[in-house]
């Protein structure tokens, strides 16, 4: 029940957010891109399934390496944004744990931070070998848990503002594999052999102000959800616990260099 909760509030929290995740958090994820398609193996004419496709940077990326690639997006917003950033892309709108194609259609499947997006990662991931062929490799990446830097900055402005988790807002089946050993197991359980767990750290340079609005304001992810449901002053008591916080990650130039922190698990069919 928890996992089906999970879903459905899943499918409201991102319905019609294409354009908002675009500009704001995929830049930040879209650094994993490279890695992912070589986790999984993808090169010139690699059958490849790009799960979770968001806005397509990592089809497009996969593109670019000669792979014939097809993608899928719970949410329609990001399959039409998708079409729009790789013209010709394949894309299917399906849920997770639902994949709507053969078994054994491709040589590679990824999915960038998509995993801890599903109410049942492990019926998921177990599709996701499903579709590969013998042999073939699988790739996913994951925030590492707890989220700090750019991921929990807006989290601990929220928590220091004294807001409370709202009781309608279930908390994620997946975050329980956020660290390598519990993932690497995740992954070998759904039948996925030589599985690896590589963690990924980076910095994301940004503007403080941007982040505050594309974090925050755009109601993207549970945090923009939590900011959006305040009234005005309790707003500006977040924002200011913000500030103070994202000023020790200043750089030159009024911008801020945010750690990020990522589990990259692999393994074969």
């Amino acid at each position: 029940m928890v996992g089906k909760d999970f879903d459905l509030y899943e499918r409201e929290l991102w319905a019609g957010r294409a354009p908002a995740y675009e500009r704001g958090f995929a830049r930040l994820t879209r650094y994993l891109a490279g890695p992912l398609l070589d986790a999984a193996g993808v090169t010139g004419g690699t059958r490849f399934l790009d799960v979770g496709t968001g806005p397509g940077f990592v089809s497009r990326e996969a593109v670019g390496r000669g792979a014939e690639v097809s993608a899928m997006d719970a949410e329609a917003s990001m399959a039409e944004t998708a079409r729009r950033n790789v013209p010709g892309l394949d894309v299917r709108v399906a849920v997770l744990p639902e994949v709507p194609f053969e078994d054994g259609s491709f040589d590679a499947v990824a999915g960038n931070f998509v995993i801890n997006h599903v109410g049942d990662p492990g019926a998921a991931i177990g599709e996701l070998r499903r579709v590969l062929r013998p042999g073939g490799g699988l790739a996913l990446s994951c925030w590492a848990m707890p989220g700090s830097g750019a991921l929990g900055i807006v989290r601990e402005a929220i928590e220091q503002a004294g807001v409370a988790w709202p009781d309608d807002i279930p908390e994620s089946p997946f975050v329980e594999y956020g660290e390598a050993v519990a993932f690497r197991q995740l992954v070998a359980d759904a039948g996925l052999a030589d599985v690896a767990v590589e963690e990924v750290t980076w910095e994301h340079v940004v503007d403080p102000e941007e982040w505050w609005e594309t974090g925050a304001l755009s109601r993207v992810g549970t945090n923009g959800v939590i900011v959006g449901r305040q009234d005005p002053e309790t707003v500006a008591l977040i924002k200011d616990a913000y500030d103070t916080i994202i000023a020790d990650y200043g750089v030159e130039g009024g911008k801020v260099a945010l750690p990020a922190h990522a589990l990259l698990a692999s393994g074969v069919r």
